[in-house]
């Protein structure tokens, strides 16, 4: 792809995101979205190989179907209560429908089936775009609607999100899937405390974004699509290695580090609200996903690669 056409696709997404972000009127928002769908397609498709263009194809699907959802929702509405207003949704049943379309656009359990597909058919490039930066628009929608939307619903998909994250992470070798259900688990907890207290869900989206961005950058640097070439990165450089040790003992949460800081937060959120077994059930799950972390952290740090006695490391 030109630098020239690849810097309309990148300046589109950025300005389909902005646009959500910033609108008041639900066609605006809905705008928004599909500009930032229309851009990313282009970029998941770059590869030209069967692979990729079955996930351009699977993202399409899942977002166009996501964002009528949404816009369906929103005119159902602007048909019971006379606004266009996305602070003003009082109507219940198309509450519900919002939830359910900003879930699918997310990829909260258990409309997650198509994030892992998508990411594996990507590169490593555009699996950390689709991860970050695809995550900002709906994640802002819901903390416009968050007063309206159906707590409960909000917490089963959290809930579900995060077991369902660790579950499905434990027999995984491909990294790009390993992220993608680490994604699936993280927008959970974000799913959870939404409807308790927005401030908390900023910054857990915000440990979320350094954490999984500088993890997939470690990753592309040391080019490791499975954790079989994990094992390599000691090889290549020292730093990188210890680097993504301690990345990969963040995201899962593990307490002295940054990623258990929102985790935490939201745990004593929960028990606050009276809400222990969601609490505990949330706890348990975040162990499954430490679990594939430390496998991982595991062949970063202390396998070396087979190699005879006489062989140089690279650095």
């Amino acid at each position: 792809m030109s630098p020239t056409i690849y810097t309309i696709i990148l300046s589109s997404l950025a300005t389909g995101t902005i646009v959500t972000m910033t609108s008041f009127h639900w066609l605006m928002a809905w705008i928004g979205l599909e500009l930032n769908t229309l851009a990313i397609i282009p970029i998941i498709s770059t590869l030209h190989h069967p692979r990729s263009t079955e996930a351009a194809t699977k993202y399409f699907l899942t977002q166009a179907a996501a964002s009528a959802m949404i816009l369906f929702s929103s005119m159902i509405n602007a048909w019971n209560t006379g606004t266009w207003d996305i602070t003003q949704m009082s109507y219940a049943p198309s509450n519900t429908l919002l939830s359910l379309a900003l879930a699918l656009k997310l990829g909260l359990a258990p409309a997650h089936f198509w994030l892992p597909e998508v990411l594996q058919g990507s590169t490593l490039l555009t699996a950390l775009i689709i991860t970050t930066w695809q995550k900002l628009a709906p994640m802002s929608l819901i903390y416009m609607t968050m007063n309206n939307l159906p707590s409960t619903i909000l917490l089963m998909l959290g809930l579900t999100s995060s077991t369902i994250g660790g579950w499905c992470g434990l027999n995984q070798t491909q990294t790009r899937k390993i992220m993608a259900y680490s994604s699936i688990a993280h927008v959970g907890w974000m799913a959870m405390i939404a409807s308790i207290m927005s401030n908390i869900m900023i910054m857990n989206l915000m440990v979320y974004l350094m954490m999984t961005t500088a993890l997939f950058i470690s990753l592309i640097c040391s080019k490791s699509k499975t954790i079989q070439d994990t094992a390599t990165t000691w090889t290549t450089s020292r730093t990188l290695a210890i680097i993504m040790m301690l990345l990969l003992l963040s995201v899962g949460g593990l307490p002295p580090l940054t990623g258990f800081l929102p985790k935490w937060l939201v745990l004593e959120e929960l028990i606050m609200q009276n809400l222990i077994p969601m609490a505990t059930a949330m706890a348990m799950s975040t162990l499954l996903s430490l679990f594939f972390y430390l496998r991982l952290t595991y062949t970063t740090t202390l396998m070396l690669p087979p190699n005879t006695l006489q062989m140089k490391v690279k650095w």
